[in-house]
């Protein structure tokens, strides 16, 4: 072997070695700046992410021949392609005119295909193609502690971006809507945020901010969304029907616990206490009365009010469904048909 040719091996070996290297110091930097930004999912979803414009009537001012109008601002979501939008039923409610502003500065009137006062959710279409439409995640995936980001338009100010995590699952005892089961976040959500993108850190949205818990008005640490999956079942029911059809029993009822049994004696200290029955309802036309105790639905013991109010809202109207309970020191077992839920119903299930 010549001079030469002995270190060419020598040469490359010193090379390669330095390659690897600065590619794991590349890896590690890469790595590094992920604990430490947010850009990569915010760069991935806020194109998805639009502000919403919406006029509204006012009474109309009697030294002018036209009503005044008001500008309430919110966000949205761009969930497909063709142009169908999230939001919350709020931002659009009572609007005359919705105005989308998209991430690229371009303005399009816009048309409610439907709302859901329930969940507070309604669907826009802008008649635009080839959208960036969001990354779905998956919401049931969502642990607590997971760190998460909130994009939208809060004050009207234009697209921000926020970071927390998610703070707790399933609260559904807020009050705010009739079908709750929130995602609570301590990423800021301000007024104007409505409507807008949850995601994780893969850019996915996991659920449409809703509201805030607060005292002032501003942000205070306590955010709910819409958890994603629940989101979209909605949105499919609003396309294809206008709006969501929900199975109707038409009573109220309240969780028994062991106190509330030994006050009022009641025959179980499991179950569901009815507390009030709808006018007219399936409930009141199937004989069930204030004061039964509600065992079982459907053969599955019933004792968590919400699990129930979303059992029937998830079936069908003309449903049948079996009912075990008990009057006094009798019990009875009954079919109902579910009807379809009324509009803005104001009882539970």
């Amino acid at each position: 072997m010549t001079h030469n040719n002995y270190w060419i091996p020598i040469i490359i070996s010193i090379l390669a070695g330095t390659c690897i290297g600065l590619a794991t110091l590349l890896i590690q930097e890469k790595q590094h700046t992920a604990e430490f930004s947010y850009s990569t999912p915010a760069e991935i979803a806020t194109p998805s992410v639009v502000n919403i414009y919406t006029h509204t009537a006012k009474q109309p001012n009697p030294l002018q021949n036209q009503p005044l109008t008001t500008v309430n601002l919110g966000s949205g979501v761009i969930m497909m392609k063709s142009g169908f939008i999230l939001t919350n039923h709020h931002v659009i409610q009572n609007a005359r005119s919705i105005v989308v502003a998209l991430n690229d500065n371009r303005r399009v009137q816009a048309r409610l295909i439907g709302s859901d006062p329930s969940t507070d959710l309604a669907v826009l279409k802008i008649d635009l193609q080839k959208l960036p439409a969001i990354q779905i995640g998956n919401s049931k995936d969502i642990a607590i502690g997971d760190r998460v980001l909130a994009i939208g338009n809060p004050f009207g100010i234009g697209q921000t971006v926020t970071a927390g995590i998610i703070s707790a699952k399933g609260r559904n005892s807020i009050g705010l809507n009739t079908y709750e089961n929130f995602l609570q976040t301590d990423a800021s959500i301000n007024p104007g945020n409505s409507g807008g993108a949850l995601v994780n850190l893969k850019g996915e949205i996991i659920g449409i901010s809703s509201a805030i818990y607060s005292s002032s008005g501003g942000s205070q640490g306590i955010g709910f969304a819409t958890p994603i999956d629940d989101a979209i079942q909605v949105m499919n029911e609003i396309i294809e029907h206008g709006e969501v059809i929900r199975g109707y029993l038409g009573m109220e009822a309240q969780k028994i616990t062991q106190p509330l049994a030994e006050n009022l004696s009641l025959a179980s200290s499991k179950g569901l206490l009815v507390s009030e029955i709808g006018k007219g309802s399936p409930a009141e036309k199937a004989g069930i009365q204030v004061g039964d105790v509600i065992l079982k639905i459907n053969n599955e013991s019933s004792e968590d009010p919400f699990q129930v109010k979303h059992l029937i809202a998830s079936l069908k109207p003309g449903t049948s469904i079996s009912l075990l309970g008990i009057r006094g020191a009798q019990s009875y077992k009954i079919n109902i048909l579910l009807e379809e839920q009324p509009t803005m119903q104001r009882l539970t299930y």
